[in-house]
């Protein structure tokens, strides 16, 4: 232990420091650096928290990339059907992060019960379809059996079984327009198996999901013919590049007619994902916002005790202390001080963002946020780097009051009273 640590412990100890003008000014820069810990953790693990649930709410009805044919990215309906007969499908071994791919197709419907009718958009899916990440969304019943003969099971959402008056095993009728003029529609009748809620309305409102084998009898298309394939990747950061990979993987030279395009969700979901790097920058704001006060108010603290103690300067340096080892008994002092707000910012801000991660106490409204609750992510390098940057730019700020110590001359100190 050096001389400049003994005599800050000393000097954070002292019973007159309680007592001192300064004892109230550093709780308040201690509870300053805690009340922003709180909010830098709060709007950290919220905001990264929002955007990885919507992000995954988002790629589980969709997929990270939809591969589709040109003349049918912009329709809700799958105009013109591709073949399975690909490279790239049922492995998609030419982009190694690639993790799936499945095929799907979609049509467009009406769904006609006693008292109501709306309109639908069918997602036919098939055995390859991975339902890992729907199965957390069913609210009660089972996922549509897909895999033995055709049935009429299909998986509704909350939102649209309330508007049609429809509940757990009902049976409705749908009607789907056919491609050709003056003819009727085809009308298939359903059996509502399981209802789900994603939260998310884009999806909720509009969609079902059954066997792709109804779409591609209604569409008189080949078995080997879907409408558009999703592909999964392990690594969303890396999503743009992964799209152009994704698409060049894709690109048939021998079949021109019939070019593919490859669509990110960034892309197809712009508007979101715009809205979502808003919060990137809000949780600046608030990052910078706290950093401040809590340095300024670090920086009156200090500033407070080397006056209280300007006559302990003046006889350490008459006793042979050279500046650097009088300012860092300060410094310790106010790393002491830092540490004891950090301590108490995270032990409150993990302990609020725990109790809203299992009790989920904060609610949203899902036709704004897509969310029901506020999600959170309690990510241990976030809470490190936090901690860390605080410390860096508080300690580095103090550097600058600190060097007031060399302006105190020996002989004044000792008079000052």
């Amino acid at each position: 232990m050096n001389l400049e640590y003994f005599i800050a412990k000393r000097l954070i100890t002292a019973k007159n420091h309680k007592s001192s003008i300064s004892g109230p000014i550093i709780k308040i820069a201690v509870s300053a650096i805690a009340i922003g810990m709180i909010m830098m953790l709060v709007s950290v693990a919220t905001g990264i928290g929002l955007k990885k649930e919507i992000r995954n709410k988002i790629s589980a009805f969709n997929g990270h990339i939809t591969v589709t044919s040109y003349d049918s990215n912009q329709s809700e309906e799958t105009l013109s059907p591709i073949s399975t007969k690909q490279d790239f499908y049922p492995k998609f071994t030419a982009v190694p992060e690639v993790t799936h791919i499945q095929a799907i197709a979609t049509k467009t419907g009406i769904i006609r019960t006693e008292s109501t009718f709306e309109g639908v958009v069918l997602k036919g899916v098939g055995k390859d379809y991975d339902w890992k990440s729907i199965k957390g969304y069913i609210l009660e019943g089972k996922l549509p059996d897909v895999n033995s003969n055709l049935n009429d099971q299909i998986i509704i959402s909350k939102f649209l079984a309330n508007r049609l008056h429809l509940k757990l095993g009902d049976k409705f009728m749908t009607f789907f327009l056919k491609n050709e003029v003056n003819k009727y529609p085809n009308k298939r009748n359903f059996e509502i198996v399981g209802i789900f809620d994603s939260g998310f309305q884009e999806f909720d409102a509009n969609y079902i999901i059954g066997d792709i084998r109804h779409i591609q009898r209604m569409n008189k298309w080949e078995k080997d013919e879907v409408g558009a394939f999703e592909v999964f990747v392990n690594d969303f950061d890396q999503i743009e590049a992964l799209g152009n990979q994704v698409y060049k993987a894709t690109f048939n030279k021998e079949n021109q007619a019939k070019p593919l395009d490859a669509q990110t969700i960034v892309e197809k979901y712009y508007f979101i994902f715009e809205w979502l790097k808003m919060f990137d920058i809000n949780i600046q704001i608030i990052l910078i916002v706290m950093i401040f006060v809590a340095t300024i108010n670090m920086v009156v603290a200090l500033l407070v005790l080397i006056l209280e103690r300007t006559q302990m300067i003046g006889i350490l340096k008459a006793l042979g202390g050279n500046n650097w080892s009088i300012r860092k008994i300060f410094l310790y002092n106010a790393l002491y001080l830092i540490g004891k707000g950090l301590f108490w910012g995270n032990a409150i801000g993990i302990g609020i963002l725990l109790v809203q991660k299992h009790f989920g106490i904060v609610k949203l409204n899902p036709e704004n946020y897509y969310v029901n609750q506020a999600p959170v992510y309690i990510g241990i390098e976030n809470i490190l780097l936090l901690n860390l940057l605080t410390v860096v730019i508080c300690f580095l700020i103090l550097l600058i009051p600190s060097y007031i110590i060399t302006k105190i001359s020996p002989i004044k100190a000792i008079r000052y009273n």
